[in-house]
Order: C-alpha cells, then sequence, then structure tokens
C-alpha cells in the first residue's frame, strides 16, 4: 500500500518494484493492473509508443491543467484578480498554500504534476500594469480610459466584454512590441524559475482569443521549449488576427526559426455556434487538404470539458445516448450576442468533429478532426482546482464562500434567448497524459502522439489499448500496460494492420478510481465509423459495469467490436463513469446553509474521455498517405451536416 499511496499524493515515481497489491476480485478477476503498473513504472523516457522489448520501461501517469489564467489576463483582472499573478498560480498547483487579498488561504488537497498559465495574449499584463500605475503605462491614454472604465463597472460581468472590446478598439498599447516583449519576457520568467524538471513541470504558453461575431474560437498555444527559444518571438494574439490559419503559420514560423515545437488547443467549442469544427475555412471556403494538414499538425489536442461546460457530445447529436447531457452549455454563444440553434452542434461538439473528419478524409485524403482529448479549468481566480469540494469558482468574484449560485454568467442580449447561469458552472477538469518523465519535452511529446485523457476533475486512472490479439488472460495480468504496449498501440493510436486471421480489433481497458474519489460505475466504448452509403455513425457500447449502486474501485477488460466491417473507417474511445455525487453548487448550499435555487442540478457523474484510436481501412490509410503530401489541395465538398446517429 506504501507504493499506492506515493500514486495518491500525484505523484507518479518510480517505486523500483512491484508490490503485490490488489484491490480484491472483481466480476472473479484480479483488478490490480492500473495500480501495478503505476507503482512500477520506471522514470526514464519513452520515444515509442510501442515496446521493442519485453523489459523496455513504461510511460508514468501525470495529472494537471493546461488553460489557467492570473491577473495579467484583462478579463481575470476585470474579475477582482487583482494580485495573484503567475508565481502564486505555479506555487499552489506546486500544494503550497497560498494567500487571497483577503487573507484567505487556499490550497489543493493535492498537488499536480504540470501547469500551464494561459494569459490572454491580447493585453497581456497591461491590465495589470494599470491598476498598480506601473510607469511604462501610466500617464497614457490607454490607462486613462481604462481606469475609468473599471471605475465605471467596479462588479464586471461578462455582459460587460462587448463594451470592452469596443473601448479597445485601435487602441495602440495592446500591439506596443516594447511593451509586449516587457511582459512576454517575464512571463517566460516565472516559467523557468518554477520549473522542476522530474518534480513539476511548467510550460510557456498563451491564450489566442478570437470570437468572431461573438463565437467562441479561443486556442491555447503550448511550448515545447524554454527561454532560449520562448524568448525569440512575441506571442500571435487576436489583435494580429482572428483566422486559425493565421495562428498555424505563426506556429510553422516559430518551429522554422527557432528549431522548437509548439502547437494550439482549441477549448469551449460548444461556445462556437458551429464554427470550432466546420467545414469551411475562415473565408467560407471548402476545406482542402492544406487546410487539414495544418489543422492536424498544430490542433492535435483539444480540450473538451472545463468550468464552461462539456464539449464531448450534445443529446440532440446523441439521442440514443444516455449520458449525453451532461454540464451542457448551449444557450447562446461565449458572448451571449446570439443564440445557439441545433443545426450549430454537429460543428461544435468533439465526437460529432471525430465523424466530420471520417467524412472529410474519405474526400480529400487527411483527416483535419484527428485529435486527442483533454480537460483543464479555464480558471481565472490563478487557482488550478477542479474539485467538487475545493472549487474556488471561474474567478475571484465568485470565491469559495460567497453566494455563488445565483445570477447570470452569460447574459443574452436576444430577448428570445436564455443566460447561462452562474450555478451551471462545472467543477472541471484535468488532463492525464501517460509519459515517460515529469519534464516539458516528454509531456508535451505525449500529449502530441494522443497518449492523454480528459477528467471532469477526479483523478481516474486509464488504460486504454487498440489491437488484435487481446484477451481475457490480459485483462487480468498484474500489469495490463505492458500487455496492451506489447500487444497494441495506446490512445491516440491509429490501429496496426491485422495480424495473420485477425480480422476483428480487440480492445483492452484497465481503470482504477480517483484513490480520494468516487467508485467506478461503469466503462464504455465510443465507436464512430462511416457506413457503406457514406455517412457517419456512432454508437455507444457498454463494456463493463458495476453489480451495484456502491460501485468499483478498479475494471478492467478486453473488447472486441461485434459490429466491424473492415472496409468502413473508424475511430473507438472509451468513456469512463463514477457514480453520482454532488455537484459543487449542493455541497455549498450544505455548508453555508443556502437555499438552491430552482432549477439547478445537485448532481452529476463525473467521467473521464480518452483519446480516440482509429482504424483505417488499407486503401484508406493508402489514399491517406499520399495526401499528406505537399501539393495535394482538393477542396471537401460534403458538409458535416450529412451525419446522423443511427
Amino acid at each position: 500500500m506504501k507504493a499506492i499511496r506515493r500514486w495518491t499524493m500525484g505523484r507518479t515515481r518510480s517505486i523500483g518494484r512491484r508490490p503485490g497489491w490488489t484491490a480484491g476480485p472483481a466480476h472473479g478477476h484480479a483488478r490490480a493492473g492500473v495500480a501495478a503498473f503505476v507503482a512500477a513504472s520506471a522514470a526514464l523516457s519513452v520515444a515509442t509508443v510501442s515496446l521493442a522489448r519485453a523489459d523496455d520501461a513504461l510511460p508514468q501517469l501525470f495529472f494537471g491543467d493546461l488553460h489557467l489564467h492570473t491577473s495579467n489576463s484583462l478579463d481575470a483582472n476585470l474579475f477582482n484578480n487583482f494580485t495573484l499573478g503567475p508565481d502564486v498560480a505555479y506555487r499552489f498547483a506546486k500544494g503550497e498554500a497560498v494567500q487571497l487579498p483577503d487573507r484567505r488561504r487556499a490550497k489543493l488537497d493535492r498537488p499536480l504534476d504540470f501547469l500551464m498559465v494561459s494569459d490572454h495574449a491580447e493585453y497581456l499584463g497591461v491590465f495589470s500594469m494599470i491598476r498598480r500605475k506601473d510607469p511604462r503605462v501610466a500617464g497614457s491614454e490607454t490607462a486613462t480610459k481604462v481606469s475609468r472604465f473599471i471605475a465605471e463597472n467596479p462588479v464586471f460581468g461578462p455582459e460587460q466584454i462587448g463594451k470592452l472590446t469596443s473601448l479597445l478598439v485601435g487602441d495602440p498599447l495592446g500591439a506596443d512590441p516594447a511593451l509586449r516583449r516587457a511582459v512576454w519576457d517575464e512571463v517566460v520568467d516565472v516559467a523557468e524559475q518554477m520549473y522542476e524538471p522530474g518534480r513539476f513541470t511548467t510550460f510557456v504558453g498563451y491564450e489566442w482569443g478570437s470570437m468572431p461575431n461573438g463565437n467562441n474560437l479561443h486556442r491555447n498555444v503550448i511550448f515545447r521549449d524554454g527561454a532560449d527559444r520562448a524568448k525569440k518571438i512575441l506571442p500571435f494574439s487576436a489583435i494580429d488576427s482572428g483566422e486559425p490559419e493565421a495562428l498555424w503559420k505563426f506556429l510553422a514560423r516559430y518551429e522554422r526559426e527557432t528549431g522548437g515545437q509548439a502547437f494550439a488547443i482549441p477549448h469551449n467549442s460548444n461556445l462556437s455556434n458551429g464554427l470550432m469544427f466546420a467545414t469551411v475555412d475562415s473565408a467560407g471556403k471548402p476545406i482542402d487538404a492544406t487546410y487539414a494538414r495544418a489543422r492536424a499538425r498544430y490542433e492535435p489536442v483539444v480540450e473538451v470539458t472545463q468550468i464552461k461546460g462539456d464539449s464531448e457530445t450534445h443529446p440532440f447529436l446523441s439521442p440514443d445516448d444516455e449520458f449525453a447531457d451532461y454540464e451542457r452549455w448551449d444557450k447562446t454563444n461565449i458572448a451571449g450576442t446570439a443564440r445557439t440553434l441545433p443545426e450549430m452542434h454537429v460543428g461544435s461538439y468533439a465526437r460529432a468533429a471525430l465523424k466530420t473528419g471520417l467524412l472529410l478524409e474519405r474526400l480529400i485524403g487527411v483527416n483535419p478532426y484527428r485529435f486527442a482529448m483533454i480537460g483543464s479549468t479555464d480558471s481565472h481566480t490563478s487557482l488550478a482546482t477542479a474539485d467538487e469540494k475545493n472549487y474556488w469558482g471561474k474567478t475571484a468574484n465568485m470565491h469559495l464562500g460567497t453566494d455563488r449560485s445565483k445570477g447570470e454568467f452569460i447574459h443574452s442580449s436576444d430577448p428570445a434567448g436564455q443566460a447561462t447561469m452562474n450555478w451551471e458552472q462545472a467543477a472541471a477538469g484535468y488532463v492525464g497524459v501517460w509519459a515517460g518523465a515529469n519534464t516539458r519535452e516528454a509531456i508535451f511529446d505525449a500529449l502530441r502522439r494522443g497518449e492523454t485523457y480528459s477528467t471532469t476533475g477526479p483523478r481516474i486512472a486509464v488504460l486504454f489499448f487498440g489491437g488484435w490479439r487481446f484477451g481475457d488472460v490480459d485483462a487480468g495480468s498484474s500489469n495490463v500496460a505492458r500487455a496492451g504496449y506489447v500487444k497494441g498501440v495506446p490512445m491516440g493510436s491509429d490501429l496496426p494492420a491485422p495480424i495473420a486471421d485477425q480480422k476483428t480489433p480487440t480492445f483492452l481497458l484497465s481503470v482504477a478510481k480517483d484513490p480520494v474519489g468516487a467508485n467506478l460505475e461503469r466503462i464504455q466504448i465510443v465507436k464512430g465509423w462511416v457506413d457503406a452509403a457514406g455517412r457517419a455513425q456512432e454508437k455507444v457500447f457498454d463494456v463493463e459495469r458495476a453489480p451495484d449502486v456502491k460501485g468499483l474501485r478498479e475494471i478492467s477488460a478486453v473488447w472486441t467490436d461485434p459490429d466491424f466491417d473492415g472496409a468502413q473507417p473508424a475511430f473507438y474511445y472509451a468513456r469512463v463513469l463514477e457514480v453520482a455525487t454532488p455537484r459543487w453548487n449542493a455541497i455549498d448550499a450544505t455548508r453555508f446553509r443556502r437555499k438552491l435555487e430552482p432549477g439547478t442540478r445537485v448532481t452529476q457523474q463525473e467521467r473521464a474521455y480518452t483519446s480516440p484510436i482509429w482504424y483505417r481501412p488499407p486503401a484508406a490509410a493508402a489514399g491517406a498517405a499520399r495526401a499528406a503530401e505537399p501539393g495535394s489541395g482538393k477542396p471537401a465538398q460534403a458538409s458535416s451536416a450529412g451525419q446522423n446517429a443511427d
């Protein structure tokens, strides 16, 4: 148990021996695979996703947050986060108790393994400088009008975003290269100072905030590199361009000129009103192979769950999925300027985008939506917490102890629209990564290859492998992970070619509950495919369920696709559900003896989504390889609206 206790503290260090620990039998099998794997993992880098030898080192499980805002973000600053900068955010994520402006102290129950502070590139650090009368901005026209705006809007709300945007149109300070350089260098320096390779990883990054007509197209940019390369550029912001294609060109230029690596992570597709996963580019032209190659290269990861709702799927898109209606934000776009209509959902949710990707690959030979899935918080408090019992709110004016369930979060400016309420915020989420070491390079590489998954907050350990020869003996193994890597491929991969007479893929799953969280209710596999008629389909399969409402501590299983057709492209990902538990607002009501707002949700089933494993028919794989070469710019003419969920 000593080895397991070390893991529950948020550190997956090598123990140097394999313990004989088991959680007890479940359905006749010893379910110790994940726990034994975590304890036995060696802290060595893994260069590939498959094991060349049976004694090769296995990756370890790390948890973190790749989307956190501090006082350097203009909106976080206006939301009353005046003083908690990146240094506080990193110390909090490391497990230190930090003092808040009101003299209270906040602390994570368990430290994280990595963190990226992703402050908005637009006016990065400027509002914080204006508040403290920094001589670099004091006396400027910008400082004068921003100070007046702050005085007139002391309790800033999302509905004031439009006023702020109008105020800053044409303002020169946000584009001042000298000021941007000074702030960016400070951001990079703090990340460098807080980086402890092998113990705690900091990523240099920021958020690009495009929001055309109030529709969310935001991306977080993550760098693999440190100060030597990151300081050679200035963040590319939405002031420079609001088109994703321009951001990808910036990332390509960064890699070409510095020798570094970076990519972008879209988030809150649920608030994009269909723009995030469209079948056309920013100019309205059908996606071609050139666009698809760039998107697949520079957006290999999508954030599918966070405080502003869940973006896995929607009941309109997945009517046969009884768990599709989870933390749903579907009333308006992110600015509240336009209602969200049902026909927009297909371009707003990850599962539908994965299906669209299969359709587009058939047409142009490249899948622009071949992405891994993660969660993160998007907290604007500098506090990376996703725990229901220790949730500090989206913004600093909604912190623990306030009556924060009341009021509107997104006000609808459409008279027929509905507001999104404060109580609808989710205490979510985190990133789980299987990497060779707790370093920038190892975690970044694992993210890029897709060996990562999302959780809505709990630190559930999830292994998911695909292959052609997994059997029940692998699910009952004392080291499920080694069987998975030796016999198959992990999440984020393409299935290898079939072996000998093996004609149907098999999938190996092993899941361990968060040691201090709720038990597991079930594990599922979500399959999407293109049928013989060229239509995108989906189906959710229950792989294993707990025998009663108490749930299970661990579940391991092998699943074989009963409907497999070798001629049809497909993807598979695992979804893990906990037993039902109280939401943060219900916990608040009990803790502070307050009445719940009418119509509020008070329970939920926390969950995890793995990155997919893809199957390509041999002919399609050959065609995709040809299309991946530069020079194939064939446009896609089909619309993802042709999908259905039959």
